[in-house]
């Protein structure tokens, strides 16, 4: 299927699927903005079980309530897979929040309704305003900022048997041997979607080893409260108290998972924090720590690289030559990571310059949104 069919099919559900939560969400005292740009751009190519939230099919949305005028963020799904992420995300916030042993949390924003009804599952939460952006504010704000995050988290750490059992079944609780299974399945992912690719099979080769190599300095920090999607455009700032909204990509893990999803965002929108918080960690934490930091953000590029190698065969143009833009751009950086050096300014800026170029002007508006 074409990246223009793939669209088409996209198009098509989001409208009947806009449609159906107008209508629904009308009934329940909601009424939905008339721009949505979270479900424009490039959202259409992400829409299967590659998805970096991880589940099925859902809209996410900003609306009010009517009663009152009160911003809202809204789930609205009426597919399985989606219909289960919102009832896992919708779990996990809960267990969360009341863990005996979690002894600093996130705050949550406001839950505002939580319902099944007529085949569809809806979460919505009060929209947390922020005066500024995460990415608006100086590196210095940024930086205090995402150690007071990754410190919370931290401070949420499963130590005794009777912590696992309460948290495995609900939210996973991942060991090195999940981490390194996982791997494996994005190497062979990736290879399978772009099996001509020498350089990228050589470069999940050396970090397949980095891994294993190092199979007990990933176990050594795991047991840890940890984000698979930690970026600021899941996060707001308020009172400099730190709002989580999407608890879907929360389980217990490596501590250092967070920090890597972070760190490798960093790596393109602001590498003074990227050096900044590496730097941290080289010189507060022990050489053990900074190497389960290597290890967990080479483990995260492996699913991006798997993650843009699958949208090769749905891409055809600017799409496609963007997709394989990408697969070069963190296959270097894979690389730079397993080496322990810096990728190149120069290796950055031509990316940047490539990506801009290709993108839509309706996925750029919607990059804006997100950041």
């Amino acid at each position: 299927m074409t990246d223009t069919e793939h669209k088409q099919k996209w198009d098509a559900y989001r409208e009947q699927e806009l449609a159906n939560a107008r209508r629904v969400l009308d009934g329940l005292g909601y009424s939905l903005d008339e721009s949505q740009v979270h479900i424009g751009g490039e959202r259409y190519l992400m829409t299967d079980k590659r998805d970096v939230g991880g589940g099925g099919l859902k809209l996410v949305l900003l609306g009010r309530r009517q009663s009152d005028g009160k911003r809202a963020v809204i789930k609205f799904s009426s597919d399985q897979d989606g219909m289960r992420e919102i009832q896992t995300e919708h779990n996990a916030r809960h267990l969360i929040t009341g863990l005996d042993f979690a002894y600093h949390a996130f705050a949550s924003p406001e839950e505002l309704l939580y319902k099944k009804s007529a085949g569809y599952t809806i979460s919505i939460s009060a929209y947390i305003e922020q005066e500024t952006a995460f990415l608006k504010r100086s590196t210095e704000e940024q930086f205090a900022l995402a150690l007071k995050a990754f410190k919370t988290q931290e401070g949420v750490h499963a130590t005794t048997y009777a912590h696992a059992k309460k948290i495995r079944a609900s939210l996973g609780l991942l060991g090195a041997r999940d981490y390194m299974d996982a791997f494996a399945s994005f190497k062979r992912e990736a290879l399978a979607a772009d099996p001509g690719n020498a350089a990228l099979a050589e470069a999940f080769g050396n970090a397949e080893a980095f891994l294993a190599d190092n199979a007990e300095t990933i176990e050594q920090y795991c047991g840890f409260l940890t984000h698979a999607d930690f970026v600021p455009h899941n996060l707001r700032i308020l009172d400099n108290q730190i709002y989580l909204l999407d608890y879907a990509s929360i389980h217990f893990g490596n501590k250092h998972e967070s920090w890597a999803r972070f760190l490798n965002f960093m790596t393109l929108y602001n590498r003074e924090l990227e050096r900044a918080l590496v730097h941290y960690v080289k010189e507060n934490r022990s050489a053990e720590e900074y190497a389960s930091l290597r290890l967990m953000r080479a483990y995260k590029l492996g699913f991006l690289l798997s993650f843009y190698a699958g949208q090769l065969e749905k891409a055809s143009g600017d799409l496609e030559r963007l997709a394989r833009a990408r697969i070069d751009f963190w296959m270097k950086a894979l690389a730079a990571i397993v080496e322990d050096r810096p990728l190149l300014a120069e290796v950055v800026r031509a990316y940047e310059e490539t990506r801009d170029s290709l993108r839509s002007d309706e996925e750029k508006e919607r990059q804006r949104e997100l950041h």
